[in-house]
């Protein structure tokens, strides 16, 4: 679920690294953009035309900058702006969805965040130095060497690179962030075991699962009896709604989204 009203701000361009998704495949990316970020790598460092240089591409965060302290990402931090301006993307822990708009070498998003709390300290401390960081300014474009850089005026600066393919589905945690469970539920499949195990937020689960033709088919869920909060209870009620039919799936770098027959849709991200 996504932040609005009062929790919707816009942020100025250095955000490249509030963005986060639900997005287009990582290292994908419209031909002209690569071919203009080609041209800046050519002569080092250059500024130019934000909206050429960056829409169409999935962009990693690499690191933000603020106060000569570099805080490197600790996850699948990232932005992907589309031709028309839509945005999505991911801090440290939260996804956000948007738009972008576009003056010169200058670029603002207004943007809608997700709610999940961090749960480390490293992701926490990355998470509101981005945040601030895009919160306030007016970050200028530039490249250097193929990999765009937005600085602020108070000298805060984001770096953005290009990343590697899609995240396996077997073998990896999937950490759910919608149905929001707090941050708790999480789901492995095991392909040697044609299974899957995790939590569905406050308690365990696991489950056959088998993987064919883009399609998981789950058995029946066999989970302990805790009780918890009506939050993470109801969010295990959507969960649990996954299991005993077949998924449609859908992997985009290191996020996931699930789909029962029954309409049911789960999005995760890869961890670690």
């Amino acid at each position: 679920m996504y932040a609005h009203g009062h929790r919707r701000r816009t942020v100025l361009v250095a955000a490249a690294a509030l963005l986060v998704p639900f997005v287009a495949a990582c290292g994908g990316g419209r031909a002209g953009a690569a071919a203009d970020v080609g041209r800046a790598s050519a002569v080092g460092a250059t500024t130019g035309t934000a909206r050429q240089s960056l829409t169409g591409i999935r962009w990693n965060v690499d690191s933000v900058t603020v106060d000569g302290t570099t805080h490197r990402a600790p996850v699948d931090a990232h932005v992907t702006i589309e031709d028309d301006g839509r945005t999505s993307g991911r801090y440290a822990c939260n996804h956000v969805r948007g738009e972008a708009g576009f003056d010169g070498d200058r670029v603002r998003f207004t943007l809608d965040t997700t709610l999940v709390a961090c749960d480390d300290e490293p992701r926490r401390t990355f998470e509101h130095a981005l945040s601030h960081a895009l919160g306030d300014g007016a970050p200028k474009l530039r490249v250097n060497d193929g990999r765009p850089i937005l600085t602020a005026d108070d000298g805060t600066t984001v770096r953005l690179g290009r990343g590697g393919g899609d995240t396996p589905l077997h073998g990896t945690e999937w950490r759910i962030t919608s149905p929001d469970a707090a941050g708790r539920a999480h789901l492995t499949f095991d392909e040697e075991e044609g299974a899957v195990s995790g939590s569905i937020g406050c308690n365990k689960v696991n489950a056959d699962a088998t993987v064919r033709d883009g399609h998981i088919t789950l058995g029946t869920p066999a989970t302990t009896r805790m009780v918890c909060e009506d939050s993470l209870m109801e969010a295990e009620k959507r969960l649990l709604r996954l299991f005993e039919t077949t998924l449609s799936h859908r992997v985009d770098h290191r996020n996931m989204t699930l789909t029962s027959e029954n309409g049911t849709t789960v999005e995760a991200f890869a961890t670690g």
